[in-house]
């Protein structure tokens, strides 16, 4: 284990106990600020129950899917506005417009047309997780090196290789640094989306919890978001990190 890691644990632990001593001895209630302990005591209770684990599997399922259509579209949009400055002109201010909207603002139209089911939480969270993916792909299809490029058209490549081997390349480290930012956005986008007319999720949860000012529960809800983001984010870096290598590794081989 590196030195930073063996500190970040260090830190945590000790913010921990900071957190515990400062509830004990000042006697905070629990419904202002609960101990570590018995938040730690709460959501193994409730995940033991399957309480959290069924709302977190809806949770799942909305932002795996709208983080799906949002990759799609994102990437899809990006590719062709790239590749053409009329559509760009066309439709990069109505893609503006669409992220400069507060999407909270969506929620209960998206509920009054999809109704109270799963679909109206994708679409919000699609159109949070859009944007970055396609200013990703757009900054990086966009940005070639004027020599290369001049040096591809000299050879006579066609459009299709040039995309292949010279801007697709380019492209790949901002399309995978867009995924992992839209990944942890379309956490947020589902959780938020809960909060308006939702029974189910972790969101749902964290709304209910606190009705019933259950201040313990709110905290397990809300860890286990968090867990779900990091573990996302920490799977597209994975993938990144050894996709990148094979991929340029393989480019140099047939180089």
């Amino acid at each position: 284990m590196k030195r930073s890691h063996i500190f970040s644990v260090v830190l945590f632990i000790l913010v921990l106990a900071a957190w515990e001593l400062t509830v004990k001895l000042r006697d905070i209630p629990e419904l202002i600020l609960p101990k570590p302990t018995v938040i730690v005591e709460n959501l193994y209770r409730n995940i033991m129950s399957g309480y959290l684990l069924d709302h977190a599997k809806v949770t799942l399922i909305e932002i795996l899917g709208g983080f799906f259509i949002g990759a799609v579209l994102g990437i899809g949009l990006g590719f062709l506005v790239s590749r053409s400055t009329f559509l760009k002109e066309v439709l990069h201010p109505y893609i503006i417009a669409s992220q400069a909207m507060p999407k909270l603002a969506l929620a209960p139209l998206l509920t009054l047309w999809f109704g109270y089911g799963l679909m109206p939480k994708i679409v919000i969270t699609a159109l949070i997780s859009f944007f970055p993916l396609f200013e990703s792909t757009v900054a990086g299809l966009s940005y070639v090196d004027k020599d290369k490029l001049a040096l591809f058209r000299s050879l006579r490549a066609t459009r299709y290789q040039i995309l292949m081997k010279l801007r697709l390349p380019i492209a790949l480290p901002y399309l995978m640094s867009g995924l992992r930012v839209a990944i942890v956005l379309s956490v947020v986008g589902a959780a938020v989306s809960e909060f308006i007319g939702a029974n189910q999720g972790l969101g749902a949860v964290i709304t209910t919890a606190m009705g019933m000012m259950d201040t313990p529960l709110m905290f397990s809800a809300f860890i286990l978001l968090t867990l779900i983001g990091i573990l996302f984010y920490q799977m597209i870096a994975i993938i990144e990190s050894s996709f990148l290598k094979k991929y340029y590794f393989s480019r140099r081989n047939d180089d």
